[in-house]
């Protein structure tokens, strides 16, 4: 993967070649020989080159093996219209968030490189902070440096939910902290107001055309605190659209592996999201169209899940093993998925749930799980695929359940008593006390 073939690796990159062949649904005269024009993002030629800048420990374009070296090399390439980020071999120790930009490849050297977060520290509050203020006074400065990526947590006096917000700290006087933005939320001492080093490794934020491959990312889970992937992850993002991740490890992780919220066209393939606290692969709230191919996922709470309103997804050929609780859960709004060709192999509670949510309006209707290998799921009273709730148009066809651990009280599919036009279709199944329960 040299830098000639940049473009090419970026999920949905445009190029000029629609265009060039003559196809034109306006019926205009097609396009026969592009140009870079100012402001036109359409009509773009699929350069051969772009830069490449290297970023390592020793004998690199930029040395250090820290995240504000990694900010540079990812700065200096945007600012040049985009290009690759290579990182060479060896650790890198993670303070604050490697801020993704458009437009940017980060490339790295395989195993060889790892990206490892700092371990967290975490204080209380000594000073209110108000939604318009842009500082925090801490009442334990130790452990906190400038540059710091933080997470500051409260509850909200009025109804009790909570406040989280990620920030930077960018300047100091003793415990005073000045932060990158304003805060926009309450942090009071009488919401126990808090603050952390916790931040996702890489992060995105309306960003575009990005991507991630060949590189580990370790988030030090037994040294750091809790961060759910709403907010973070070994990658988080936020936002985005058309994100590539290659061949990637997200592994050790307080949080999820890998989430992304309200992000379209995401491609995540051939990477190993493993030891995870929560979430290996997180498709977050509203994202539509995400490309989930050829992945291992083990030893999380959850192998695969769809979040909130996923639409028209694929996922396809991975491998879903040892999940704590369920190996692919399905739910809120999440609509006309394909889950296919996977293995889903002992889970802790359900190998497939399609979630009870809080009414039909709100069930996963019209996704389609075929062709997977679903085995050993749950305990004695395990099921290995289980629709609950008021679900709606769901195909489960050619699917092979298996179980080898003895027949038990384990079920193969469970069809809970609201569920309707569930169409069961070529299923095969072995070791099950129960191959099909409906209506209980």
């Amino acid at each position: 993967m040299d830098r000639r073939n940049f473009l090419g690796t970026t999920a949905g990159t445009l190029t000029a070649t629609g265009l060039a062949a003559g196809s034109d649904t306006e019926g205009r005269p097609p396009l026969a020989s592009p140009r870079a024009t100012s402001g036109d993002a359409v009509a773009q030629l699929k350069w051969e080159e772009r830069l490449t800048l290297r970023v390592g420990p020793r004998k690199a374009d930029l040395v250090g093996s820290t995240d504000r070296v990694l900010q540079a090399a990812v700065d200096y390439v945007a600012r040049l219209g985009g290009g690759t980020v290579h990182i060479l071999p060896g650790t890198y120790l993670l303070r604050n968030s490697v801020f993704l930009r458009s437009g940017v490849r980060l490339l790295g050297s395989g195993a060889e490189v790892v990206l490892l977060k700092a371990p967290s520290v975490s204080t209380r509050l000594s000073a209110d902070s108000d939604w318009y203020d842009q500082e925090i006074t801490l009442a334990d400065a130790a452990g906190f440096e400038l540059g710091d990526g933080v997470c500051l947590r409260a509850k909200n006096p009025d109804h009790g939910g909570s406040e989280v917000l990620k920030r930077t700290l960018v300047a100091r006087s003793g415990k005073r902290f000045r932060l990158d933005r304003p805060l926009r939320h309450n942090f009071w001492l009488i919401g126990e107001a808090t603050a952390a080093t916790l931040f996702p490794l890489l992060c995105g934020d309306e960003i575009a055309d990005v991507v991630i491959e060949n590189l580990v990312l370790d988030g030090n889970r037994k040294k750091n605190d809790h961060l759910d992937g709403n907010y973070g992850g070994c990658i988080w993002l936020q936002d985005c659209n058309r994100v590539t991740v290659r061949g990637v490890t997200a592994r050790n992780n307080n949080g999820d592996g890998i989430s992304w919220q309200v992000c379209h066209d995401v491609l995540v393939e051939k990477c190993h999201c493993h030891d995870n606290a929560d979430l290996g692969l997180h498709p977050g709230s509203g994202s539509q169209r995400p490309i989930i191919r050829g992945n291992r996922l083990e030893r999380n709470t959850i192998g695969l899940f769809f979040c909130w309103g996923v639409k028209n997804g694929l996922a396809e050929k991975n491998v879903i093993e040892d999940s704590k609780n369920y190996g692919i859960s399905i739910g809120h709004r999440d609509t006309n998925n394909l889950v296919r060709d996977n293995d889903v192999r002992k889970s802790g509670k359900v190998g497939v749930l399609f979630r009870r949510e809080r009414g039909k309006a709100f069930a996963p209707h019209r996704n389609r799980l075929e062709g997977n290998r679903i085995t050993d799921s749950g305990p004695e009273d395990g099921v290995a695929i289980d629709v609950q709730g008021e679900t709606e148009e769901v195909t489960i066809c050619r699917n092979d359940v298996r179980e080898t651990r003895g027949r038990g009280k384990r079920i193969g599919v469970r069809l809970g008593k609201q569920t309707r036009d569930i169409r069961l279709v070529d299923n095969q199944f072995e070791g099950l006390a129960v191959e099909v329960e409906r209506g209980q």
